[in-house]
């Protein structure tokens, strides 16, 4: 959908862009008409004799000299086969001049009809763009003379300049969706209409008689309540007032995005509220009409006052920006490839009914169970998704190499309650592909700009609105690097979803790790970069919903994809989200303690960029000179300091933003010492920023989904207590011949089904790929994890319940009637105990071996682990298709399976080596190595297994080997002491050879 920018934001941005300076009041000026002049009766009549001859003179010489255009007869064939001569080609040279002259008559009469019936816009003659420019010019010239005309058509002497302007303003219509949205034609012309006033206006300005008009110029209407089922609606006002509802769009740019009396804003023109207050057009006219509230006694003392404020928020305060305060507006897109009618707006109270309906609806339709608050922010979800996934590989990687006693963390504990809701809820709405562009895309304008050493720029906000990247500066700096574009004006670069996919992954510094996402406004999300803000940004509400804004933030702080490092410090709350991430989260216990850290880092920083030569972080962060104390540091106070602490934060941040230094501080009241921008979180869950022209859907992490998190987090965590879970399997089969399983998915390797029909059409990849899913999840999987896996972009409910339908169809049931795929009282998913994967054996086969029957008889362990090894056939899931199996990212049995493959392979080598059998352990590492075939474990066992051959040359040649396995990075340590002690002259044999 087209977006607007507010009012505020549209004339702060401009004014910085260093165009010259609008009228500040939006309400139409009334254009004076001139006295007319001899010039202008000479000119009129040199554009009658012009008219005259282009549109009489030349047909009948035409007609005269080279005869009409049409043949005397119609014979094709005979046309074909005349030759080519000199005469054929005067002939078609004399049609194309019939031609233009036919389409600059049509030109002369479409102006002359549309300056005759009074219609500002003209229609448009298709390809005739300068013919209608120049007949446009003669008509108003020939026009002159008359009032009609004389009040708005430039003269002769304007034609290059009015065809410049003209063409401008057409192009600047075209490409700026929602300023209207019937046709671009009529766009256009009211454009070069409003931009022509406006010339008028800033002319009377310059002369003395005052830019904007004056207060008792300006009229005002306050919407009445309902009398019945009569509601007003801006069409209505609009025909009474105006004196016709089309015009109701006017009174919709005049007031779009102002603060209303009730703190609420007019987005959309069906949507008003009683007691809104309208500004309308200087000609309105009507009883109802309020001129000025002190020239209107019948008006109440509180109406008084509330249009009194209302009128200091019109372009005149908004745009004003005496204090250099930074704003953020919402990028225009790209223009629509075709414009659709608009309709007139529906009464109030009816639309508003149904899009409550709609949003009831779609709330009730994609919570389905899991929490909302998750589900609608896919970035943080992202973020909090891949670090559990590294904390989890960090605990398997630790347990592996004995770093934990008891083999514990092998297997992941199974999240219960509300911690597997929240996973499910980081499943379904994390967006791992939108976090890997946003952070391709920076860094690679990062890299951009230091090729052609240029500073980064100050980027204030981000916006991701359908894919596209838009960055909203600070101030203009000039055409960005390629394929980047500018925007809506000189203080937006805007990447396109499909060019960003060009950036590959690059070593360049994060330019901006301080952007945090907010919520979203108008399908578009906004993140705010922090640590460029010029001083505090001030965060009021009530405790709870601050609380719920803060924890966000600091969560996706902690965890986000597009930044290299940073500190994150907490303060007044916190404390129990360190376990996120230990190495970013600082907490510190109160505003005291804060301050005093605050005061060592800013000097610390001031010194370390004096000391650099550079002006601000950013100049640090590119080219040579990147360096890690260029990191952001963000502070997130949620306590209210008291009126010392935040004059004293005031100051530290009055130099944050050249520091790389962002504040966040909670405010009861809303009123901050120092404060630059002030936001307020309502009870709704609406994020407000008055001043900004911002009004979003808050992203919010409440305590509860807040305390979910964390367990989920402290539960995976390598570094816990004893008491955590041992390494058993979650699903152990039989696997005695009794046990033999209706359903067999061979996972190991290729993907192969024993015991179900393949299913016919298309679809059978897809109910494939559900299967493994469900097989790699025996503790079930929610409804809504399953379609976002197979259909990352989403689907619909009906499409994901025929595929389950599908799903149970195509997996049968068991002898005794029961469906082998099941709902469990939660809802999730789950197969019967009759459909196995080999992965379910291979667990269950070395399970047995090491911690069952094999513990005590020899010959029971050494079956059982060889039957295991057997088992692998190569990497889980080998001949997947490209660009599906996405979800394995999300997975962390990818690191399982070569652990467990090398667990088993390490226990067959010892289970032989205490025999002697060297080549049979060899024979049993050498099967683990091709699944993983970068365990080192694996390679030291296998060095002393070949040491005790007594073959120093086959020694040799495993060395040198290893040697090309390692690669540059040279083998790891304990690997090289080893065959340092098993062969000291290794490395003069594998250099010689």
């Amino acid at each position: 959908m087209p977006r607007r920018r507010s009012s505020s934001s549209s004339s702060s941005t401009g004014n910085r862009s260093g165009g010259s300076a609008a009228p500040r009041n939006r309400t139409p000026q009334p254009v004076r008409i001139r006295q007319r002049t001899f010039g202008d009766f000479v000119k009129a009549f040199l554009a009658f004799v012009a008219l005259l001859v282009l549109v009489v003179g030349v047909p009948l010489a035409l007609a005269m000299t080279a005869g009409w255009p049409f043949p005397e007869t119609f014979e094709p064939m005979d046309w074909l086969r005349r030759d080519v001569s000199v005469s054929t080609f005067q002939s078609i040279l004399v049609f194309f001049v019939w031609l233009a002259w036919a389409q600059f008559t049509a030109c002369v009469l479409v102006e002359m009809k549309a300056a005759l019936s009074g219609v500002g816009v003209p229609g448009r003659v298709p390809g005739a763009g300068p013919s209608q420019l120049l007949a446009r010019q003669l008509v108003a010239a020939l026009l002159l003379v008359g009032a009609a005309a004389a009040s708005f058509t430039p003269g002769l002497s304007q034609v290059g300049q009015g065809m410049e302007g003209n063409q401008q303003s057409i192009a600047a219509a075209q490409q700026t969706p929602g300023l209207f949205a019937q046709q671009q034609e009529q766009a256009a012309g009211t454009a070069a209409a409003l931009a022509e006033q406006a010339s008028h206006a800033a002319a009377h300005a310059e002369a003395g008689g005052g830019g904007a008009a004056k207060q008792g110029d300006t009229k005002f209407y306050r919407i009445q309540p309902p009398e019945g089922r009569h509601h007003d609606s801006l069409w209505e006002i609009s025909e009474r007032h105006l004196g016709d509802g089309r015009r109701y769009k006017e009174i919709f740019e005049l007031n779009k995005d102002r603060v209303q009396p009730d703190g609420s804003k007019l987005s959309e023109a069906s949507l008003i509220r009683p007691g809104w207050i309208m500004e309308m057009p200087g000609d309105a006219r009507g009883g109802d009409l309020v001129e000025m509230p002190d020239d209107a006694p019948e008006v109440s003392p509180e109406a008084r006052q509330q249009i009194h404020d209302y009128a200091k928020t019109g372009d005149t305060a908004q745009g004003g920006g005496g204090s250099g305060a930074a704003q953020v507006s919402l990028p225009e897109q790209r223009p629509a490839p075709a414009p659709t009618p608009e309709p007139a707006p529906a009464p109030a109270q009816d639309d508003a009914g149904h899009r409550q309906e709609h949003a009831a609806s779609a709330q009730d339709t994609s919570a389905f169970g899991l929490p909302e608050a998750l589900l609608t922010a896919p970035l943080l979800a992202a973020g909090l998704l891949g670090a559990l996934g590294h904390r989890r590989r960090q605990a398997l990687w630790q347990s592996a190499f004995g770093g934990i006693g008891g083999r514990r963390g092998m297997e992941p504990p199974t999240p219960e309650g509300d911690a597997q809701d929240a996973q499910d809820a980081l499943l379904v709405g994390a967006d791992p592909e939108g976090v890997r562009l946003l952070d391709r895309s920076l860094r690679g304008l990062a890299a951009s700009l230091a090729a052609e050493s240029r500073a980064l720029p100050t980027v204030y906000a981000a916006w991701l609105s359908d894919g596209d990247l838009h960055l909203q500066l600070a101030q203009p700096a000039g055409k960005p690097p390629a394929p980047w574009q500018l925007g809506q004006d000189q203080t937006f670069w805007m990447l396109a979803k499909d060019d960003a996919g060009q950036y590959e992954d690059s070593d360049t510094a994060a330019p901006y790790p301080g952007l945090v996402s907010l919520g979203t406004m108008d399908d578009s999300r906004l993140l705010l970069n922090l640590e460029s803000v010029p001083g505090i940004v001030s965060l009021s509400g009530r405790e709870a919903d601050r609380a719920a804004v803060f924890a966000s933030v600091a969560a996706e702080l902690a965890t986000n994809g597009w930044s290299d490092r940073m500190t994150v410090t907490l303060v007044g709350f916190g404390e129990d989200l360190t376990p996120l991430a230990p190495n970013r989260l600082r907490h510190l216990d109160d505003v005291e303690a804060l301050i005093e850290t605050m005061e060592a880092e800013t000097r610390q920083r001031r010194g370390a960029l004096g000391a650099a030569g550079h002006d601000s972080v950013l100049t640090g962060r590119t080219g040579p000179a990147q360096h890690t104390r260029w990191a952001p540091q963000l502070v997130l106070l949620a306590a209210e300091p008291s009126a010392d602490d935040a004059v004293k934060l005031a100051e530290l941040a009055a130099d944050a933003s050249r520091l790389g230094i962002g504040y966040l501080v909670g405010a009861g009241s809303g009123d901050l010492p120092g404060a630059a921008w002030e936001m307020e979180i309502t009870a709704e869950g609406k994020l407000l920023a008055p001043l900004l022209g911002l009004e979003l859907d808050a992203q919010l992490l409440p305590a509860a989904q807040q305390r979910a998190v964390v367990e989920l987090f402290v539960e995976a965590d390598p570094d816990r207590g004893p008491d955590g879970p041992v390494h058993t399997p979650p699903f152990l089969v039989d696997i005695s011949e009794q046990g033999r399983p209706a359903v067999y998915a061979r996972l190991v390797g290729p993907y192969e089904i024993i015991g179900l029909d393949t299913p016919d059409g298309e679809r059978s990849a897809l109910l494939h790929e559900a299967l493994a899913l469900l097989l790699l999840h025996r503790e079930g999987v929610h409804p809504r994890v399953l379609s976002s896996a197979l259909w990352p972009r989403g689907v619909t409910d009906d499409v994901r319940e025929a595929l389950i339908e599908r799903l149970r169809a195509w997996l049968g049931t068991d002898p005794d009637g029961t469906p082998r795929l099941g709902t469990d009282l939660t809802g999730r998913l789950t197969l019967a105990k009759s459909v196995v994967s080999d992965l379910d054996v291979l667990r269950s086969l070395y399970h047995e071996a090491t911690q069952g029957k094999g513990v005590d008889s020899r010959a029971v362990r050494g079956r059982l682990l060889t039957d295991a090894l057997v088992l692998v056939r190569g990497p889980l899931l080998a001949d997947r298709p490209e660009g599906r199996y996405r979800w394995l990212t999300h997975e962390i049995v990818d690191a399982q399976l070569p652990l467990l493959v090398a667990d088993t392979g390490l226990a067959l080598s010892e289970f032989h080596m205490e025999k002697d059998r060297a080549e049979k352990a060899i024979e049993a590492l050498d099967a683990a190595l091709r699944t993983a075939p970068v365990d080192e474990r694996l390679w030291n066992e296998l060095l002393r297994a070949t040491h005790a051959l007594g073959d120093p040359e086959r020694l040799t040649a495993l060395a040198a080997d290893l040697m090309g396995r390692s690669g540059a990075r040279g083998l790891p340590p304990r690997t090289e002491a080893l065959l340092d002690e098993l062969l000291p002259t290794w490395r003069g044999a594998v250099a010689a050879g």
